[in-house]
């Protein structure tokens, strides 16, 4: 009867808001907890003093005519008693404790009427509230008209996020599904563990807002400057401040828009195209042979072993022309087209550069040796491997970044490029890694920007690259003395700057501006490229053979395609760099790096110079205009 009676009683007037208020404050639950610690204290004294007094109580008469042995144990009896209605009142009044922070950390959110009547009144609601909210994004400038990433009200009056360069900054931003970008890594929470109840009561302190608004080093126009000069094209462009690791643009193509991957549809939808993968960043995550480009490592090499006036005698050689010949019976390395650029003996490395001599540099690495060439690439961040398999198992090099998380740095993080100097590799492999080709088919076009920076550096360091824009500049490593940075940059300028060098275009465009630029071309062949049909599926075809019994046996071959691709390495202004840039576009025919790369290099070091970005003395002055209705 008593128990029905229980079960029609309405039990509301028991929960927390009735009996501690309707406004709920976010100091209760840490003191409920203060207090409950300090009455468990409470009640173990009054625990201990009561076994006391009943071990020292005074007998009864009747107890005194008990023997011994009854007598304790009708003592013992009678402390258990006691001590087991304590353990009753401790377990419910934990369990009450217990009950009322579970109560408002899981369920008051969202069964409780009331608390979801009053939420908008809570302090900590709020906060909730608005870090689900992400800061503005903003370029460089600072400025709002220059926003990357904010938030506006859509047709239904919500707010959605709003990317103005979506596509232009895709690949940086990242998507909500796989791995993460900068959009969530730079709002992401700093987790730790959860602090004291004595913590949060006596030394409450406001959270530091973890969703403010970030400013970048990107320069928004000059990101959508780079974007435009890849239309129609395959390939990457990426652009850094040598002298403080800045990175002012960053674009690879294809692209994808940001509003397309918002949905699971549309992402899968991009990852199925395999032929152009719009998700892929090319710049950061794309290995491509470099071509000549890498002879800028090369030098740099020689340069550091003091090796740098090194001349080669003639070889023997059945090419004609002559070509380079590494050992008797290998196969020769000419210079491109199966000439040779320089037919002499005596050629120093400066015209070697300028004209980009593949038998200079295969002679040049060969002469250096391999552990000289590994220890330069180290400097640059470029893993050193003994066999080529070993190259296809490097990962990520999150390192390189200077960044204020690790979440940041793996989220734009580089596949680490590598380089082949085991004892394995005969003369003629190594010769090809030091002009570019062969072996050395894993740098990134991140990894060839990084290069140019440390030859532009005024210090000869290579500063780590970074794109928060609050961060100070960090060295990653000492290549070169500025004495040895300074004799590079002016070697570089021969491929631009003189008669005969690779990089003509670039002096043509840059004519007239009183910038003078330094770099290095490359052009590179890359072989067996897979090709896609238009679902995604590899293409392939049937080949019929004859088994040794006479059956026809039919085994599938993936088709592939030979591509040549065009690079351009570049630092201007020549005295004092500001952008260090790399330049790759794919399948570029039968034309090189200093018709192709080159001249969008050319055009993106124009845009720095009018956006202000190669220092005062470049900057464009406006044009003066007259007020209207009056004459000048």
């Amino acid at each position: 009867m008593i128990g029905l009676c229980l079960l029609f009683i309405d039990w509301k007037f028991l929960r927390p808001e009735y009996i501690f208020g309707g406004q709920v404050l976010e100091r209760t639950p840490a003191g409920i907890s203060i207090l409950y610690l300090f009455g468990l204290l409470i009640l173990l004294l009054f625990i201990a003093l009561f076994f006391l007094e009943t071990i020292r109580r005074p007998k009864l008469t009747a107890e005194k005519d008990l023997p011994p042995t009854v007598a304790r144990r009708l003592t013992i009896n009678i402390a258990n008693r006691s001590i087991f209605v304590w353990q009753i009142f401790f377990v419910i009044a934990a369990l009450s404790v217990f009950g009322f922070h579970v109560y408002w950390t899981k369920f008051a959110d969202e069964e409780n009427d009331q608390f979801q009547a009053l939420a908008y009144k809570d302090l900590r609601r709020r906060r909730t509230s608005a870090a689900d909210l992400r800061g503005w994004i903003l370029d460089r400038t600072g400025k709002l008209d220059s926003t990357l990433a904010y938030y506006k009200l859509d047709q239904d009056g919500d707010l959605e996020r709003s990317y103005p360069l979506d596509r232009e900054m895709a690949h940086l931003f990242g998507t909500e599904r796989g791995t993460p970008g900068l959009e969530r890594t730079l709002f992401s929470k700093q987790t730790g563990p959860a602090p004291e109840a004595w913590d949060i009561l006596f030394k409450y302190r406001e959270p530091e807002p973890v969703n403010k608004d970030v400013r970048l080093t990107i320069d928004r126009q000059l990101q959508q400057f780079v974007a435009k000069q890849l239309e129609g094209k395959k390939g990457a462009i990426v652009v850094l401040n040598p002298q403080t690791g800045e990175l002012l643009a960053m674009y690879s193509n294809p692209s994808y828009s940001l509003d397309d991957v918002r949905t699971l549809d549309g992402y899968l939808r991009l990852e199925a195209d395999k032929q152009n993968q719009p998700l892929l960043s090319r710049a950061t995550r794309e290995f491509y042979p470099p071509g000549s480009t890498f002879k800028t490592l090369t030098m740099i090499s020689a340069f550091r072993a003091g090796k740098q006036d090194a001349l080669f005698p003639d070889l023997p050689s059945t090419a004609d022309p002559p070509c380079y010949t590494p050992f008797r019976g290998s196969r020769p390395i000419c210079d491109a087209g199966g000439s040779c650029e320089i037919c002499r003996t005596d050629v120093p490395l400066r015209e070697a550069f300028k004209v980009s001599s593949n038998q200079y540099f295969a002679q040049l690495a060969n002469y250096l040796g391999r552990e000289r060439m590994a220890e330069t690439a180290r400097l640059f961040g470029i893993a050193t491997v003994d066999e080529p398999k070993d190259a296809l198992m490097q990962g990520f090099f999150p390192q390189v970044w200077n960044t204020s998380t690790d979440r940041i740095a793996n989220s734009i993080s580089p596949r680490q490029s590598t380089m082949v100097v085991g004892k394995s590799l005969t003369l003629y492999d190594f010769g090809l890694e030091g002009m570019g080709q062969g072996l050395a088919s894993q740098m990134t076009p991140f990894q060839m920007a990084l290069i140019a920076a440390g030859a532009g550096n005024l210090k000869g360091q290579l500063i780590k690259p970074r794109i928060e824009a609050d961060l100070q500049p960090q060295a990653f490593s000492q290549v070169l003395s500025p004495q040895q940075a300074a004799m590079i940059r002016e070697i570089m300028s021969t491929v631009t700057e003189e008669p005969g060098g690779t990089g003509g275009q670039v002096r043509a465009i840059l004519s007239g501006t009183g910038v003078t630029a330094g770099g290095k071309t490359g052009t590179a062949e890359q072989d067996d490229v897979p090709v896609y049909d238009a679902d995604g599926r590899r293409k392939f075809t049937i080949v019929k053979k004859t088994g040794k019994n006479g059956e026809v046996i039919e085994e599938k071959k993936y088709v592939t395609r030979d591509r040549t691709d065009g690079w351009f390495i570049s630092i201007a202004p020549l005295e004092n760099p500001q952008v260090a840039i790399a330049v790759v576009v794919e399948d570029i025919g039968s034309r090189f790096g200093g018709g192709t790369a080159a001249p969008i290099a050319a055009n993106v070091i124009l845009k720095a110079r009018e956006l202000g970005l190669l220092g005062d003395k470049y900057k464009v002055k406006a044009k003066p205009t007259s007020p209207k209705g009056k004459k000048r």
